[in-house]
């Protein structure tokens, strides 16, 4: 009996990194950036200056950005906000590009990439004014310990902001695959959950803001772009080894139809950590 518990724990945790592996590297991968651009979520910079506005940035305040990718939103906030920025993200390759584009734009100094696991942040109790994490929250396999680290690092009266994918009722099996899931589809939580996790980790939100036309508008710019790409394989003018077309025309068709139905949603959290 101890045996198999066991066993089922360590499948847990392989398919655990499995998952955190795979976004890393898709989202380090030329073919994400082809789709998605630069800033790898709906809404794009728009939306991430509007969660700054939110979190109350200003220049005396540090910020840590979980999943922060290849540091798009750090460092348009310390440019727009003037903070200080740390971006924590799992893929060794997007912490090594953040960092590069982090000196390109004259920022080494005040926007700082480490490689790291949202699940386990390296960093010292009550390190940070304000924690952000874009479209990557539904994606952590222990969403409860995401949310308590988040907590832990934040100071007292430090402010949380969340901006992920959001459902209502389940969604079509075409949208539960691997795929969906490193999509930020898959594993899409309701509003309430996130509520549920951060208010768990001593959290009061004290915003919720819908923004369900960015997500809508991403998923056709990226069907789009999906017409364009598989043309240009066809005509070898791109190269795309692996990719395959036909599972993602079914997940962006999916996730298409999901929105119009109100299945799919997006929106903004935010909220305050406890104590003084």
């Amino acid at each position: 009996m101890f045996v198999l518990k066991d066993r089922m724990i360590e499948h847990t945790a392989l398919v655990a990194r499995e998952v955190k592996s795979c976004c890393a590297t898709l989202y380090a991968s030329d073919w994400a950036r082809s789709l998605l651009g630069d800033s790898f979520h709906p809404g794009g910079l728009a939306l991430t200056a509007r969660l700054g506005l939110l979190l109350g940035l200003h220049p005396r305040v540090r910020v840590l950005d979980v999943a922060a990718g290849k540091g798009t939103s750090a460092i348009f906030l310390a440019q727009r906000f003037g903070c200080e920025v740390v971006g924590v993200d799992y893929g060794g390759e997007n912490v090594a590009d953040a960092r590069e584009a982090a000196a390109e734009a004259g920022l080494d100094e005040r926007v700082l990439f480490v490689e790291g696991d949202a699940e386990h942040l390296g960093f010292d109790d009550g390190a940070f004014d304000a924690v952000m994490c874009e479209c990557a929250f539904c994606t952590f396999p222990d969403k409860l310990a995401a949310a308590r680290e988040m907590a832990r690092v934040l100071r007292p009266g430090g402010r949380v902001g969340l901006s992920d994918l959001t459902r209502t009722g389940p969604l079509p099996p075409e949208l539960d695959s691997l795929l969906a899931w490193v999509a930020c589809i898959a594993d899409a939580q309701p509003i309430d959950r996130y509520v549920a996790y951060l208010e768990s980790a001593a959290i009061a939100v004290e915003r919720i803001e819908p923004h369900d036309g960015a997500l809508g508008e991403l998923i056709e710019s990226v069907r789009t772009k999906l017409l364009g790409a598989e043309l240009l394989v066809k005509l070898k003018r791109l190269d795309l080894p692996g990719v395959n077309f036909d599972q993602a025309r079914l997940l962006a068709r999916g996730a298409a139809a999901a929105v119009t139905t109100g299945q799919l949603g997006y929106a903004l959290v935010i909220g305050t950590k406890g104590g003084t």
